[in-house]
């Protein structure tokens, strides 16, 4: 099986993006989304259910490295956890990490013998090769110690990032989120407005709260605080 694993960190991000790129690169990928707010795997339902459910030969998909984790530590652990169960692991922007590319280095390695009818010379040689093939396997493993590292420095940076610039707004005196009590005034509040005027009896119409709501399409809490915002700009 192929399975495409999504994950955004808050719920104001926009998943289409991986959901798109995973699926023109394996469009048989079985998509798995979540919306996720923090590091730890036990706190994604989605992809625990995945990591249990996979089994020797299928394949994970991931849009880059920091989806699957952005804790260096973990990532490289749930990493080697999953190359050896078996299952295959594609990194769309860091290809040069998939287990493919693992396997071949690590599990394919230099596979010599060399015989010269010499005992010293053969011993010497065959011990070089030995040390070539483990340099060769740990220089992978670095590589995705490294990707793994380079995806949580990213997250930090950013997350230092926002708070400095939380703070220079401060200090420069601007409003820091929402001012409490403020409507927000869009263009769809507007219109509903408009027409709550229009029709509703309280303001000169000839509909009731209920047949009024229902011509807007608005919800209950909404129709009475646009009802209520108009009586207060009405009565200034």
């Amino acid at each position: 099986m192929i399975y495409g694993y999504c994950r955004v960190s808050t719920s104001k991000q926009n998943i289409e993006r991986q959901i798109r790129n995973i699926s023109e690169a394996f469009p048989n990928a079985q998509i798995k989304q979540e919306v996720y707010t923090g590091t730890k795997v036990l706190r994604r339902p989605e992809w625990s259910k995945l990591y249990k459910k996979v089994s020797n030969g299928d394949t994970i998909v991931f849009d880059s490295v920091s989806r699957m984790s952005r804790n260096a530590d973990e990532g490289f652990n749930t990493y080697m956890e999953l190359y050896n169960r078996g299952i295959n692991l594609v990194f769309l922007k860091e290809q040069t990490i998939n287990t493919d590319s693992y396997r071949s280095l690590a599990d394919g390695k230099i596979k010599l013998s060399i015989s010269t009818n010499d005992t010293d010379t053969d011993e010497l040689v065959n011990d070089i090769i030995t040390v070539v093939s483990k340099y060769i396997s740990e220089l992978a493993e670095k590589q995705i110690k490294l990707a793994f590292e380079q995806a949580q420095k990213e997250v930090d940076d950013l997350h230092q990032r926002t708070k400095e610039g939380i703070e220079t707004a401060r200090l420069e005196g601007k409003q820091i989120g929402g001012i409490s009590g403020k409507k927000l005034t869009t263009k769809k509040s507007i219109e509903k407005k408009l027409e709550i005027q229009k029709h509703s009896i309280d303001f000169g119409g000839t509909l009731n709260d209920i047949d009024c709501m229902k011509l807007t399409g608005l919800s209950r809490n909404t129709f009475y605080k646009y009802k209520r915002e108009l009586k207060e700009e009405i009565s200034v």
